[in-house]
């Protein structure tokens, strides 16, 4: 009798890891595109469109974004010397402080709710634990190999 012949194996695909450094890369162009094109936005358009205090609000978020837009390609340099929890929570925090204090921000600015204004401080205290997690990284961490 013929022997039936061994179906082939596979290997197993290895489990997909996320690439702190690039992930927080991509973040940061894509923030900084977007405070870009919102400063751009602010200024040719909006001049004469909305009010000067909430034209001045709008600029305060396209700023901050910017600020954290680069805040996140330095966390993707730090993941690549320290990486660790430190540093992603860095990277996170800055995305969260970007959608929450801007985003609010932004709203306001387009005549939503004021209310905002009081959900808006989460997102600057966001801003200000991920560059103390920034810190941290750079102090406890060891130089990846």
């Amino acid at each position: 009798m013929a022997e039936a012949a061994a179906a082939p194996t596979v290997a197993p695909r290895p489990a997909r890891t996320v690439d702190a450094p690039r992930t927080f890369v991509v973040l940061g162009a894509f923030f900084a595109f977007l405070a870009v094109a919102a400063g751009a936005f602010g200024a040719h358009a909006l001049t004469q469109r909305i009010p000067a205090d909430r034209l001045e609000i709008f600029e305060t978020a396209a700023r901050y974004q910017m600020y954290h837009a680069l805040g996140l390609i330095a966390v993707a340099w730090a993941a690549t010397r320290w990486p660790g929890a430190a540093v992603a929570a860095a990277g996170w925090l800055f995305v969260s402080g970007i959608l929450v204090f801007g985003g609010t921000l932004y709203g306001i600015a387009f005549g939503g709710p004021r209310w905002l204004g009081a959900i808006t401080p989460l997102g600057g205290l966001a801003f200000i634990a991920g560059w103390l997690a920034l810190a941290i990284a750079a102090l406890r961490g060891h130089a990846a190999p």
